[in-house]
């Protein structure tokens, strides 16, 4: 099944709501031509479509923070420019500081892959205010996603079931069941979206972001990526240097490893976080409903999920919580301190015969509403995951680099590396065994990284900020919680990041914020 941990917690909103070389050209290319010269037409914006994530249109924002969308062409095969074109959605608010101020748009990717940028954009939005009395933010959704040519594999139906599925299979039926399944939604992608597959790769979002700048009209693109979107920012900078103004990456994806070292960093990651939490639970003076001490929270979770695996607990009914149901759901309250309050709930109830709880954290990982559709989250993410990563595993190859993975993580480490199998018989070959992201040339690029961040472990930023070369990786620390920082609203983070974008302040590369 995807891996759930490559998926941007951009999600915090739903919960609560739920719970209460292809580019060698230096110059623009000439098939771009018409493209770049096709101008946007904004207007209000739509509730989001099923593929997004479904729900209203969005509220404005203070001071005339109207929300308006449009459509951007883009060639869907960007080896034939002059070809068939695709239909990429973009959203924006306009500046505050008017125009004397202004000093373009400020592109947000939010990563995933697979996560919506038309759909976070603004549930976030007010926390960039500042940022908006410089630049119009504007985010998008990537090809593949939401409602840009949105890759689709099983349906609503089919995915309940996948997402409940046995994801740690402990003999050769179960094993044989979760290939089944991985090669069933496989097959669904490719009969839904076959079109689409060969054309998902970062590169081929990369240069969408490019012309993107283009027809907003800046000379030089302005940037902020979280998580994948460090990724997909990295490879625009290998690809575009001389084009790079200023760019932010935060929840920093390490560039210089395989998808096997990428999914052992995180199995790492999350148990770092796991611990966290339980250390921060059993420390509040005897009031931790769910142990006594940290070791004790953490031995009941993998009692729990013990028990689970033989027998399932009511969840939201009709769906019962399996052992990956809520495996998922604690990975899920992992992203953010802010949800550590709804998982000590959640395995309050979950000790009594209650699931409901990890079933919605679980949903909203997967991009599950209320009403029983999935966004299409997880089929994008499977799909530019597999697009990218050019290896591709068999079982007798993971069940060899178990031990490896159970040692990285008790309770994380069988799920990760049961997730290598995501790509197994995919049909469009991966693309590199991981991104290059060398941007000899470029400016300075903010690579901020969190020492407790579970998703992309802390380790990656500094990986980032060598792989892009002397002089343009600047590393910023963070030392706190969740995925990501400057959404913690830390001041030292903020007041480096806003001075960086705002008024082209780069901090002392080794900065550290706590």
């Amino acid at each position: 099944m995807p891996n759930p941990i490559r998926l941007r917690a951009a999600v915090l909103t739903a919960v609560a709501v739920l719970l209460a070389s292809l580019l060698a050209s230096c110059g623009d290319d000439p098939g771009d031509e018409n493209l770049a010269e096709q101008e946007l037409s904004w207007q209000d914006c739509p509730a989001p479509s099923q593929a997004q994530g479904g729900g209203g249109s969005p509220s404005p924002l203070p001071r005339g923070g109207e929300w308006q969308c449009a459509t951007m062409k883009a060639p869907l095969d960007w080896d034939d420019p002059k070809g068939d074109t695709i239909d990429l959605q973009l959203i924006r608010v306009k500046s505050t500081g008017g125009e004397s101020r202004r000093i373009g748009s400020l592109v947000f990717n939010f990563g995933g892959p697979g996560v919506s940028g038309v759909t976070t954009l603004p549930s976030f939005g007010a926390d960039y205010g500042k940022l908006r009395t410089r630049y119009d933010l504007v985010s998008f959704d990537p090809r593949g996603v939401g409602r840009s040519a949105p890759v689709l594999c099983e349906n609503d139906q089919q995915l309940d079931a996948y997402f409940q599925q046995d994801a740690t299979p402990d003999n050769a039926a179960e094993r044989t069941e979760l290939l089944d399944s991985t090669k069933e939604f496989n097959e669904a992608c490719e009969e839904r979206s076959e079109r689409m597959l060969p054309h998902v790769r970062t590169t081929d979002a990369a240069r969408d972001v490019d012309l993107m700048r283009q027809v907003l009209g800046d000379s030089k693109l302005y940037y902020f990526g979280f998580s994948y979107g460090t990724e997909l920012g990295g490879v625009y900078a290998h690809l575009f240097p001389e084009r790079v103004g200023r760019a932010v990456f935060d929840a920093v994806v390490d560039p210089t490893r395989t998808a096997e070292q990428g999914a052992l960093g995180q199995a790492k990651g999350f148990q770092r976080a796991l611990d966290n939490f339980a250390e921060d639970c059993a420390g509040k003076a005897g009031n931790c409903p769910i142990g006594d001490s940290a070791e004790d929270v953490k031995n009941r979770i993998a009692k729990l999920l013990r028990d689970l695996d033989s027998k399932p607990i009511p969840g939201v009914f009709p769906r019962e919580v399996t052992q990956t149901v809520a495996a998922n759901g604690i990975a899920q309250a992992l992203y953010s301190q802010d949800l550590w309050e709804y998982l000590v709930e959640g395995l309050q109830q979950a000790y009594d015969g209650d699931g409901s709880i990890l079933m919605v954290l679980s949903d909203s990982l997967n991009g599950r509403s209320e009403n029983g559709e999935y966004s299409n989250i997880a089929a994008a993410n499977v799909s530019i995951n597999c697009a990218d990563n050019r290896p591709r595993y068999d079982t007798a190859y993971v069940e060899r680099k178990l031990p490896e993975f159970k040692a990285a993580s008790a309770l994380f480490g069988d799920s990760f590396a049961w997730s290598m199998l995501t790509c197994t018989d995919w049909p469009v070959a991966g693309a590199a065994d991981h991104p290059d992201v060398s941007a000899p040339g470029a400016p300075p690029i903010l690579v901020v990284g969190n020492t407790g961040d579970p998703a992309t472990p802390y380790e990656g930023a500094r990986k980032m900020a060598e792989s892009l070369g002397k002089g343009v990786g600047v590393e910023l620390t963070y030392k706190g919680q969740g995925h990501g920082a400057y959404d913690s609203k830390n001041k030292c983070v903020l007041d480096a990041v806003n001075g960086y974008l705002l008024d082209g302040k780069v901090p002392a590369a080794g900065t550290v914020c706590s």
